[in-house]
């Protein structure tokens, strides 16, 4: 009975190194288009990193048939990354209708669908900003909005969601 639990354990290890590793590639693989951003795999680490950078993380729910989503992640969250007022952003992105595997806030694994649904995301684009307790610190961008001054919104959202964690 106890060698039986043993070699269970080993086995649920060894899958769990697995799922690890697999979630690994998926997160270094290249993006899929010229406006892709790296997609979410570990919220929780991901998190992690943006407070090492003392910024929030930014997360883009989209659908790649979105036209407006292809828009504000080729023209307004990409350049943020070689912005140097941004350095060190973390910017990911959560397909709405993906079955993809997503290690949740909490840790838990979850998909990026399932995660979108419990963020109440409805319409796509939503920008939303995070904290690393996997808080929202200000309210989403949802939609384009007007292109004229979507950059003003997003530059102001994050520059509030910087505010609030260095407030916490």
């Amino acid at each position: 009975m106890k060698t039986d639990m043993m070699e269970a354990a080993r086995a649920f290890r060894w899958l769990f190194t697995l799922l690890l590793g697999l979630l690994a590639l998926h997160a270094l693989a290249a993006p899929a288009s010229g406006n892709d951003l790296p997609s979410a795999v570990d919220l929780h680490l991901e998190a992690d990193l943006a407070k090492k950078t003392a910024s929030p993380l930014i997360v883009i729910f989209s659908r790649p048939d979105c036209k407006y989503c292809k828009a504000v992640k080729r023209d307004y969250l990409k350049p943020l990354i070689s912005d140097p007022r941004y350095r060190g952003v973390v910017i990911r992105q959560v397909d709405q209708d993906s079955a993809a595997p997503l290690i949740d806030f909490r840790g838990k694994l979850t998909t990026q669908a399932r995660f979108a649904s419990a963020e109440k995301v409805k319409l796509v684009p939503v920008v939303a900003f995070y904290g690393p307790d996997g808080k929202r610190l200000v309210e989403p961008i949802v939609g384009a909005r007007l292109a004229d001054f979507y950059q003003t919104y997003l530059e102001d959202s994050i520059e509030k969601s910087t505010a609030a964690l260095k407030a916490r």
